[in-house]
């Protein structure tokens, strides 16, 4: 079984930067695809970047796209992503994910972390 713990959330202003971890426990992160998903209040939780088992491959959903970079490092069982100009319509809960590549849709995921509140103020 495969454990997520996301940090790195807060408050920032609309064109700063943001940068979230994901730490995995549990099984060997080098197998799986990686990457983050969000979910703002009333809305669906949908689908941000995936970073494949070799870090070789990127995805990103296109409201990101440009923005924010995914980056893996399977020796230390991490994931981040770096959000550079965020916007208040990022603003959402960000959970770490793992599964297949590329990991949509969400039914190639199958573990979830806990979440890290991300506030983007205008």
């Amino acid at each position: 079984q495969v454990q997520l713990v996301e940090s790195g959330g807060g408050l920032v202003q609309a064109g700063g930067s943001l940068r979230l971890s994901c730490a995995v426990s549990g099984r060997t992160l080098s197998r799986y695809a990686m990457g983050w998903f969000r979910q703002a209040p009333g809305k669906e939780r949908e689908f941000v970047a995936a970073i494949e088992w070799s870090g070789g491959r990127t995805y990103y959903a296109d409201s990101v796209k440009g923005r924010f970079t995914i980056s893996r490092d399977n020796a230390k069982n991490t994931v981040v992503l770096q959000m550079n100009s965020p916007k208040p319509e990022d603003t959402a809960v960000y959970y770490c994910a793992a599964g297949s590549w590329p990991l949509v849709p969400a039914n190639s995921v199958f573990a979830f972390g806990q979440g890290t509140q991300v506030t983007v103020s205008s």
